[in-house]
């Protein structure tokens, strides 16, 4: 299993008129766990699109039980439960509060694709060698 954890504040322009993070925002939130989470690895998201694959999301569930508001100090926890096998890969994400409370917790599929044609492919090599130490 591979888990890595992200911080960032929020900005007062993702909260609504009762200082409450606008629930479109944490799918932001999730992009960034991801995005960090493959940086974290000495892999990133640039060098997949540079080798030709791109990973649009093809399927995101959120459940929301606390509401973060302006300046909180967010976390966002990042799992990936099983190494990939074929084209689809699932992020189990979390975003927690200073306090370690659970605001809201989400599952984000997505697909490798290759740039050009959009055809379905592999994790791309380097990404697989990167998290092959965190499932044997």
């Amino acid at each position: 299993m591979y888990q890595s954890v992200t911080q960032m504040r929020v900005r007062y322009a993702e909260t609504d008129q009762m200082n409450v993070v606008y629930y479109g925002n944490y799918a932001q939130y999730f992009e960034v766990g991801r995005v960090e989470s493959i940086r974290q690895l000495g892999y990133t998201y640039k060098d997949m699109e540079h080798s030709g694959v791109i990973m649009p999301v093809v399927e995101m569930h959120v459940r929301y039980l606390r509401p973060a508001t302006y300046d909180d100090l967010l976390t966002v926890k990042t799992t990936l439960r099983e190494l990939p096998t074929d084209h689809r890969i699932e992020f189990f994400q979390e975003v927690l509060n200073e306090a370690g409370k659970l605001l809201c917790a989400g599952t984000v599929k997505l697909f490798f694709l290759n740039a050009g044609d959009r055809s379905k492919t592999q994790m791309p090599a380097a990404m697989r060698q990167s998290l092959m130490p965190y499932f044997q």
